[in-house]
């Protein structure tokens, strides 16, 4: 977001911790990133990155060819024009996101940065974003369902039911979509006729969940372990 007002300010209004994620050099961008702060909206910084295909990239945008240097000067000059940015996914990017030495030198600027998550895009299913997020201790997600892929509401909605069926069965997903009047149209019926069992969570509070299942997981290994290392000794 941050090209256009009305639609972003569409977006601000729908009920609760929707993430809204902003291009960094688009016209409005400050502005309507403060109001979704103000509105108690998770902020991202969307970072244009290198496609696969002859797209041109927004401005801002970080490239295969540059050196890590600039790479870096452009990173942080991006999210420099994000107020209140709690996190980073990729607009674009399907061929960059493949790259491991330009998603370790994002990841660990992350880590240098304020407190930062990611959220992996998945724009291509070869990206390695996400991994090397993980291998640097970045918070970070994937990607579950893009809701508007086709500009189609009956196609829209069919891709918010998939979308719970993954919360329900993973108990958590995630969606990505756009300001398009078709998928706001879809977002503002659907998420005020949620089923009790299904909340809509900030991005921030899941990946602090997926934090503490790590966690416990790790615990029962251990655990599992320390019995079996005894019965040797004895």
């Amino acid at each position: 977001m941050g090209g256009h007002l009305d639609a972003a300010r569409r977006v601000l209004q729908l009920p609760g911790p929707v993430a809204c994620s902003f291009l960094p050099l688009a016209p409005y961008t400050r502005q309507l990133a403060q109001e979704a702060y103000v509105q108690n909206k998770e902020v991202l910084l969307h970072l244009p990155m290198q496609t696969m295909r002859d797209r041109p990239l927004d401005a801002g945008g970080l490239t295969l060819d540059m050196s890590e240097a600039v790479f870096l000067q452009v990173l942080r000059e991006d999210i420099a024009k994000v107020p209140h940015v709690s996190g980073i996914n990729n607009h674009m990017g399907s061929l960059l996101t493949q790259h491991p030495g330009h998603m370790t030198w994002l990841m660990q600027e992350m880590g240098r940065q304020q407190a930062l998550f990611f959220i992996d895009s998945r724009t291509t299913h070869s990206s390695i974003a996400y991994n090397i997020a993980q291998e640097n201790n970045i918070p970070s997600a994937k990607r579950d369902v893009f809701l508007d892929d086709e500009r189609d509401v009956v196609l829209i909605e069919k891709q918010f039911d998939r979308l719970l069926d993954l919360a329900r069965k993973n108990g958590h997903a995630i969606a990505i979509g756009h300001p398009y009047p078709e998928t706001l149209a879809v977002l503002e019926r659907r998420l005020s006729q949620l089923s009790k069992k299904i909340r809509l969570v900030p991005l921030n509070k899941l990946l602090l969940m997926h934090e503490v299942a790590d966690l416990e997981e790790q615990k029962k290994w251990q655990t599992s372990l320390y019995p079996s290392h005894r019965a040797v000794k004895n």
